[in-house]
């Protein structure tokens, strides 16, 4: 798994898809390929009022990429330092594959340039000491770049309390 996570704060974010929109601007990506997205999920139920939620979902780097595995080339890596996988777009011959194994749809087929693209993390900007792209047009700070050491327990205290209310009301 990679050292770094995107981190998505939910009850922050407000959908306006900046996230997205960055992301493909800093790729140079047309219509189509999404290497992030916002998902909605719901309505569901929250103190008697419907609500929807939105998920940021990009690529998981996993520990053991079956990208990694099916492509023929060699093309999608796993930089040795900090576990980002990428594609080295030279390598891509666009046979797709990466795109058959990954569960989570991560790689993602660019029509107009006939090669596979997906989120990696905009390594080049954390080479360089910046955060990704979409963590800088996010405008309420939902999503963050922090290590997978320093991941906040933001989620797990909300469902404890959340849970501890439901039992005592």
């Amino acid at each position: 798994m990679s050292k770094f996570i995107l981190f998505q704060d939910e009850k922050k974010c407000i959908s306006c898809r900046s996230c997205q929109v960055q992301c493909k601007v800093n790729k140079g990506l047309g219509v189509g390929p999404k290497p992030n997205q916002i998902i909605e999920v719901g309505p569901v139920e929250v103190n008697g009022r419907l609500k929807a939620n939105y998920v940021f979902l990009s690529c998981f780097h996993c520990d053991n990429p079956w990208c990694i595995a099916a492509c023929p080339n060699g093309a999608i890596q796993k930089r040795e330092e900090d576990g980002v996988i990428f594609i080295d777009q030279d390598r891509c011959a666009g046979c797709k594959s990466c795109i058959m194994a990954c569960p989570w749809s991560a790689p993602q087929w660019d029509a107009r340039k006939g090669k596979a693209v997906k989120c990696d993390l905009c390594k080049d900007r954390i080479d360089a000491g910046l955060k990704p792209a979409c963590v800088t047009a996010c405008p309420t700070n939902s999503l963050r770049l922090v290590r997978t050491e320093d991941l906040p327990d933001t989620k797990r205290v909300r469902f404890v309390r959340e849970l501890v209310a439901r039992e005592v009301s």
